[in-house]
């Protein structure tokens, strides 16, 4: 299923402030505007948001507060907590032009700290902050097929819902403030144990001379298959690594889930492992592979 393809459901029109125009924020800005929303878009790198207006349409905002003026709905996805404070509460920060009553709804993977801090600094003003991290990667962005795990007020969340459907396909509210990238952090814990799982039987059946992609379309269909097999396993046999969730990004994420685990006293051996050799690829150039490129340092 591509964006055009995408079937939506029908919803009444929002306006809806987008910002941040990335590899996951500019398809999910465009299943937007295909839903029939009002969009305008912000990015950072200003070029990136007007090519993005000239393909699509949608209006062009040049700071996060112009974006926001007016908006039922704003939408950040950026890249780490600096980066959403500034868009959100700096001096030119979507808070200082939304109005009473909206939400701000976040898609960056960011600490569940921060969360808390801009959901009560946006409650202060009479507004809503709902944490909102994404699982699916690009593809997911670009096909509509997110997962969105949410925390939040749940009356705020009911309101954004049907909007977040347009580039998802489960949306779930899992708690109050910080929730959302709690379940993110659990999220890439489980990715990381399942690739280096992975990672570690493809290199042995290879080392042992074996069909690897004849052998992932037998155990596939049984119970070791898992969303990375089906989606990676064959291009982790023929070493192809330029697509999906780039290796930076995941040790960003296993930062945060670090930094957690010590705050709530959780132990994580093989995480902190799978972290380690995270490092390992970035040593060998390869911090924009996608993140099944931990087979590599096994060959």
């Amino acid at each position: 299923m591509t964006a055009a393809e995408k079937t939506y459901e029908p919803t009444p029109a929002q306006h809806v402030a987008f910002i941040g125009l990335g590899t996951m924020g500019a398809p999910m800005a465009l299943h937007l505007l295909r839903a029939g929303h009002h969009v305008t878009v912000y990015n950072r790198t200003l070029a990136k948001a007007q090519a993005w207006v000239a393909e699509h349409g949608g209006e062009l905002a040049l700071t996060p507060k112009e974006a926001a003026h007016g908006a039922q709905i704003v939408i950040t996805c950026v890249g780490n907590d600096d980066d959403l404070r500034e868009v959100t509460a700096g001096p030119q920060g979507a808070f200082h032009s939304m109005l009473p009553g909206s939400v701000l709804v976040d898609h960056t993977t960011t600490s569940a700290e921060v969360a808390r801090e801009l959901a009560l600094t946006a409650g202060a003003a009479g507004m809503c902050f709902i944490d909102a991290p994404v699982s699916g990667g690009n593809l997911g962005a670009i096909n509509g097929v997110l997962t969105v795990m949410c925390g939040g007020d749940p009356e705020a969340f009911e309101y954004v819902q049907p909007v977040i459907a347009a580039y998802s396909r489960a949306v779930t509210r899992l708690g109050d403030s910080g929730a959302g990238q709690l379940a993110k952090m659990v999220n890439q814990i489980c990715v990381g144990g399942v690739l280096q799982g992975l990672a570690e039987a493809l290199a042995f059946g290879q080392r042992a001379g074996l069909d690897m992609h004849a052998v992932l379309g037998i155990i596939s269909q049984g119970a070791a298959s898992s969303w990375q097999m089906v989606n990676r396993g064959h291009t982790m046999v023929d070493g192809q690594f330029d697509f999906g969730f780039a290796v930076d990004w995941m040790r960003k994420d296993l930062g945060l889930v670090m930094d957690e685990a010590q705050r709530v006293g959780a132990a994580l051996p093989v995480t902190t492992l799978i972290d380690q050799f995270y490092a390992e690829v970035q040593a060998q150039g390869g911090g924009r592979w996608d993140t099944s490129s931990l087979i590599q340092r096994l060959r």
